[in-house]
């Protein structure tokens, strides 16, 4: 294995990246814990909200960064 040189990524890249899979991977867990919860309308809701993040994401790195 080797040393990877991150040297090249922005910081706004980098916080971009660590909020929205902050946000994307809590949005699965609250809706996997509320699917375990039996209340699945909620659970659903926040799965539609990870696939929005997801969505929104793909268009900030395409606008921005390409």
């Amino acid at each position: 294995m080797s040393v990877v040189n991150v040297s090249d990524v922005s910081a706004d890249l980098f916080i971009i990246a660590v909020i929205f899979i902050l946000l994307i991977f809590g949005l699965l867990s609250f809706g996997i814990l509320q699917m375990f919860q039996q209340r699945f309308r909620l659970g659903w809701y926040n799965f539609a909200g990870a696939l929005v993040s997801v969505i929104v994401l793909i268009i900030i790195l395409n606008i921005w960064y390409v």
